[in-house]
């Protein structure tokens, strides 16, 4: 097959962070890779649980289980079951469940407690118990209600906040409310359905229900419902509530002035002796401590702060209401500030039963993911300065809540907010201290994930490295042994599926094998141990193929299983097994298996949000069944919804993009293998992915080891051309290639691309837009220095902060109509203009075809096959040619290059020939300039040197290449378009001769010719321009990028080395430090025109990423030089001065006493120049120059 799957791809398992369990380390997680990775937290003393007293009932109830937050209750779970409805004579009994999420309270107050109100026909009412609240997180119920329907009745659904933690006086606070008929409910059948509420603080509430009608007896009937009394009590009780509510938005004095007037009235009817006194009492005081505190500066406004904090603190300390230390903590926020140092209130307040008490207090709060929990735990954090004993804690718990808010949400400033914080509380826990491990773990376990978002290796490196020490510290009897085993096991798995080392993988599997001999039956993380193993050893069959960890690994999901059966972990399980059996059926063909797996995805997908993270599992997991049985049954459906579900995967957004880009490589695969419509498609996805990917990387070396990192991508940009021409779509074709090669180069120059037509029509969205590109180019430049793990991520924060202000300026930008393809890939009417001054002959090689695709000056692309090479017969042709240049330079210059003229005689007929034809034939084209862009293996090729070395019938010499045409390269057409939008400044010429001979020990040999060189271009350069020469002492790193600055016209003779490994490290060899591409590319010339490289290899790329063309001569091209001549190896300095005394003699024949230096002659020169040198430079040498630009 031309193209398979990654290798890591079918491991696409995002598993995130399990909800941590008080007192205990939290279990580990993995990320479409094997393992669960585990956030560790110190076990300190908890709040107390409280649960809600019983509410005894004469009737069944709606049993109700909410799972509600503070101010924000995101994510609420509320279940109202009717478990026997009795209705009228007809004998039918409903049964409803009901749940709830996205509930908030509208007040941003924090309620004692969340219950359940029922009206029927506005009279007969029912509520469920108030249950007090054990966190902000929730709370559950237990009661029953039956309901009647013998009138068709209208129904009322309110949820409800309550603020007393007694018996409520009143109804509380609405959340919300929904108002149906009977009909409406029983009309959904027994299937599931949701109800909306009106939109509550930017969310909108939603309910669930299930509607079931059955048979049921007929008695009781009218001692069903409870009604609730309607007494002066509970209306000012509601009233007073609904001020706060009312004051909390508006901060107008006059609702707490209302408030007042209620409660008052409210403890009126509450004698001495009331049961309610208290609650009314209660009341009262908290509304005028408020109107109190509010009426500041009073001299008593901090002491009566400290006394609210004091009452708080005492009532949390003797019911554990998490909603009183909450509230202590911000009123805390607010009472620090006013204490000054050395007062005495200053120290009372900061003491183990103020201040410090209420940071313990917060930090055993369960962890909380919601904006206003993770607002809190700021609060908290900013009680704890830095040398605060409870610093580390709050440190860590502030990191945890914030990496499980990316957990659900995916954004990556999360993740680093998370490591930040990590890095910190790790600094704060020197070696010996008790907690260390703990946050060593923990911190790994962010960048773990971040690794999995982002793919950084350094991520990964570091994980292992704090996992490692983590582990170090927990002795064989240590409470986190059994979690340190299974993350380091987990992350080594990461690694094995990097890098393929059989030794991390067998080392995982032991430690994961012993972690579960720690968590023996009965364990409470069993489950998650049980999941690491089966990941582990599924991913070892995924190497070796062997079925019996295959069959292991399936058996230790479905304990898992079992084990999660309330789980909210347990989707995660769900569609690890479903990969499993997706494998076995595959190699087994047992049908049930995929269809246990396609049920296992689809129960997995129903259990997230639309937006969860690990939707994107699911979904990979889903096509995966689908394609298995497509591939064994051969049902087309199969194949369309496999299709369908790449594509819900791809667009996922919270996932990050190496998974993503890995889920559209595999659809390209299977688009491919299976012809499938979709293709192009694909190739488009996998493309723009890789584009947002790499866009996120600040330096040009970190961008290209981002894309290093998909290993089998190269050909991507040659196949999805060679797609296109399959599908006749040529214009296509050459858009595609277009996108795909050259992205490093494309990524570096949007931040410099020209918009003066914008800064005519809008100057504002230019100014904005250049003030932007300035300031992430400086920011990129500012990090590439960065060794501190730390700072870079600072600096990576702050980059990607720029880049979203540049992207939001580029979309203000695309919605004017006139620019609305702003920095979009080109389409190909523009690429065309390229082709302006004489047609770009793209070159592609696939395994499917090699062709070359004809881009002319105006009308449709033509095609052109080559029928008779393949691409291992370019592979093989490649390495004849670099074996014959070797050979060439041992040679004398008489001796005939035997080898290398059977080569090109090959070039010309094979690849060349065809071409020609249809450029003389088809096109009419006679002796006019061409330009050649040649993809993939026809990089390495020397095609301009393309030659018949053959004697025509008449006697003559046939023509070869470069009689025929003026050759010239291009590394991309935008590349081209770029450069000639670029011509349109023109300044008065200055031309600096740059040269290095003696470059100093370890630095390469003398270039003995270099001098006389550097004489003979100043001689011929004509004397209307300022001429320049640097050369010995003063050609040093910082002269020579001072002179590509200065000048507009530049000849640099000198070593010139190709980095293969880094190719953005090549470098021209100065005095003292190298000259590097990446110094090049950090200039910015515009009025740069040209420069002529004699030195060696400095117009080739490296083989690993032919396509990027990364070289020397292609940098020069980025900073703003039009046109350039390079190498294509190694140069004789004593031959190649010939080349260059012709070139400048043609160059500049008429321009002694006056007239225009005009770079666009070069290629014609070059062509000439190599024409003239044809009896003094031997061929290996004539042929090492090439042009490439306008």
């Amino acid at each position: 097959m031309p193209l398979s799957t990654l290798a890591d791809s079918s491991e696409i398992h995002v598993q995130r962070d399990l909800n941590p369990r008080p007192q205990s380390p939290t279990q580990p997680n993995s990320i479409c890779s094997p393992h669960i990775i585990t956030p560790i937290f110190p076990s300190h003393s908890s709040v107390v649980h409280h649960s809600a007293r019983p509410r005894s009932s004469s009737f069944c109830s709606i049993a109700t289980s909410w799972v509600a937050q503070k101010a924000d209750i995101s994510d609420l779970k509320a279940s109202l079951s009717i478990l026997s409805s009795h209705l009228f004579r007809d004998y039918h009994t409903l049964s409803t469940v009901i749940s709830g999420k996205n509930l908030r309270v509208p007040s941003w107050r924090i309620p004692a407690g969340i219950y359940v109100f029922i009206n029927v026909d506005s009279k007969r009412c029912w509520k469920s118990a108030i249950s007090v609240s054990s966190s902000h997180q929730s709370v559950a119920w237990g009661d029953t209600v039956t309901l009647p329907s013998n009138a068709s009745p209208a129904l009322s659904i309110e949820i409800r906040a309550s603020y007393e933690l007694g018996r409520m006086l009143g109804g509380g606070e609405v959340i919300g409310k929904l108002q149906m008929s009977w009909d409406e409910l029983i009309n959904h059948g027994n299937h599931p359905f949701d109800l909306f509420f009106p939109p509550v603080r930017g969310v909108q509430p939603s309910i669930t229900l299930r509607v079931a009608v059955v048979h049921a007896w007929d008695d009781q009937n009218g001692a069903l419902f409870d009604s609730l009394v309607d007494c002066e009590i509970a209306r000012d009780a509601d009233a007073g509530h609904a001020q706060i509510a009312s004051y909390k938005k508006s901060k107008n004095v006059s609702h707490l002035i209302y408030a007042m007037e209620h409660f008052q009235l409210v403890l009126n009817q509450c004698p001495v002796g009331h049961p309610d006194r208290a609650t009314a009492l209660t009341n009262l005081a908290s509304v005028l401590l408020k109107g109190y505190i509010r009426n500041d500066p009073h001299p008593d406004h901090t002491l009566s702060l400290y006394n609210l904090t004091e009452a708080l603190n005492c009532r949390h300390a003797k019911k554990g209401t998490a909603g009183d230390i909450r509230e202590a903590a911000q009123l805390y926020h607010e009472l620090l500030p006013l204490c000054p140092e050395g007062t005495y209130l200053r120290s009372i307040a900061t003491g183990e039963i103020g201040v410090d008490y209420v940071i313990g207090g917060c930090n055993n709060l369960p962890k909380d993911a919601s904006d206003e929990g993770i607002h809190l735990r700021r609060v908290v954090l900013e009680l704890c300065p830095v040398g605060h004993r409870l610093r580390p804690r709050t440190l860590n718990e502030l990191a945890r809540a914030v990496q499980a808010r990316f957990d659900q949400h995916g954004s990556i400033d999360d993740l680093d907010t998370s490591i930040q914080l990590g890095r910190e509380a790790v600094s704060l826990c020197p070696e010996g201290h008790a907690d260390r491990d703990t946050y060593l773990n923990n911190l790994a376990f962010s960048l773990l994930f971040r690794f999995r978002h982002q793919g950084n290796p350094n991520d990964l490196d570091e994980t292992i490295s704090l996992y490692e020490e983590a582990l170090h510290l927990c002795h064989i009897e240590h409470k986190s042994r059994d979690c340190s085993l299974g993350n380091l096991g987990s992350a080594l798995v990461a690694r094995f599926e990097k890098r393929g080392d059989i030794e991390d993988m067998t080392r995982a599997i032991n430690l994961c094998r012993e972690a579960l001999t720690l968590r023996p039956p009965g364990h409470p993380h069993r489950d998650t141990t049980l999941n690491n193993l089966a990941l582990a050893l599924k991913t070892r069959y995924n190497k070796s193929h062997v079925s019996e960890d295959l069959n292991e690994a399936i058996d230790w999901y479905r304990d898992s299983l079992r084990l999660r059966l309330d789980d909210p972990e347990r989707h995660r399980t769900l569609h690890n097994l479903s990969s499993a059996l997706c494998s076995r059926f595959t190699q087994a063909h047992k049908n049930e298996d995929v269809e246990e797996a396609i049920s296992l995805c689809q129960e997995s997908l129903a259990a997230l949000s639309s937006l969860h993270p690990d939707r994107f599992c699911s979904y990979m997991n889903l096509q995966e069944a689908y394609l298995s049985r497509y591939r064994i049954l051969h049902d087309p459906a199969d194949l369309s919804l496999a299709v369908e579900n790449f594509r819900f995967a791809s667009r996922h957004s919270t996932e990050g993009f190496p998974q993503r880009i890995i889920g559209a490589f595999n659809w390209i695969v299977a688009a491919e293998q299976h012809d499938h419509g979709s293709v192009l498609e694909a190739y488009l996805t996998f493309f723009e992915l890789l584009d947002a990917h790499l866009a996120t990387r600040s330096s040009p070396t970190s961008r290209r080891e981002a894309a290093a990192a998909f290993n089998d991508i190269r050909m991507l940009p040659v196949y999805a051309a060679s797609c296109a021409i399959r599908c006749h779509n040529l214009p296509h074709a050459v858009e595609l290639v277009e996108q795909g090669r050259g992205q490093q180069w494309s990524l570096a120059s949007r931040l410099r691309t020209p918009v003066e037509d914008l800064e005519s029509a809008h100057p504002a969205l230019a100014h904005n837009y250049l003030e932007l590109s300035n300031f992430i180019s400086s920011a990129a430049q500012s990090s590439a220095t960065i060794t501190d793990r730390a700072v870079a991520d600072r600096a990576a924060i702050e980059y990607r902060r720029l880049t979203r202000q540049w992207e939001a300026a580029v979309a203000e930008i695309r919605d004017l109509r006139e620019f609305s393809r702003f920095l979009l890939p080109p389409l190909y009417a523009d690429l065309q203009a390229a082709a302006r001054q004489g047609p770009v002959i793209i070159l592609i090689a696939s395994e499917y075809s090699c062709s070359a695709i004809i881009v002319p000056t105006s009308g449709d692309p033509r095609h052109v096959p080559l029928p008779s090479v393949t691409l291992a017969d370019l592979t093989n042709l490649k390495d004849r040619v670099a074996r014959a240049i070797r050979h060439a330079s041992t040679l004398g210059p008489k001796v005939p290059r035997n080898d290398l003229i059977v080569l090109l005689r090959t070039i010309w007929n094979e690849i060349m020939l065809p071409i020609i034809n249809v450029l003389r034939h088809d096109l009419k084209l006679k002796y006019c300039r061409i330009w050649l862009c040649p993809t993939a293996a026809f990089t390495s090729i020397p095609l301009h040197a393309a030659h018949p070395f053959r004697t025509d019938p008449d006697g003559s010499r046939a023509q070869c290449l470069e009689d025929l045409y003026i050759c010239s390269y291009t590394p991309t057409l935008s590349a081209l378009v770029r450069s000639r939008q670029m011509m349109k400044k023109r300044v008065t010429p200055s031309f600096a001769t740059i040269g290095q001979g003696q470059p100093g020990a370890g630095k390469g040999k003398a270039l003995l010719a270099v001098d006389s060189e550097l004489e003979l271009v100043h001689k011929l350069v004509p004397a209307t321009a300022k001429r320049t020469t640097i050369s010995g002492d003063a050609a040093t790193r910082a002269g020579a990028l001072e002179a590509l600055e200065q000048n507009t016209w530049v000849h640099l003779a000198c070593h010139g080395k190709q980095d293969p490994k880094q190719p953005y490290n090549s470098h021209f060899v100065m005095r003292d430090e190298d000259l590097t591409l990446l110094d090049i590319m950090e200039i910015d010339i515009p009025n740069a025109e040209f420069a002529f490289l004699s030195a060696c290899h400095t117009a080739v790329g490296d083989e690993e990423t032919p396509d990027e063309v990364i070289h020397l001569a292609a940098g020069l091209q980025f900073s703003g030089f039009k046109s350039v001549i390079g190498t294509l190896w190694q140069v004789d300095d004593a031959v190649a001065k010939h080349v260059v005394k012709a070139f400048y003699e043609n160059m500049f024949p008429d321009l002694k006493d006056g007239g225009v230096m005009d770079c666009t002659k070069a290629a014609w020169a070059l062509n000439r120049a190599t024409h003239a040198v044809k009896t003094t430079v031997p061929l290996e040498q004539r042929m090492v120059f090439v042009h490439i630009g306008v």
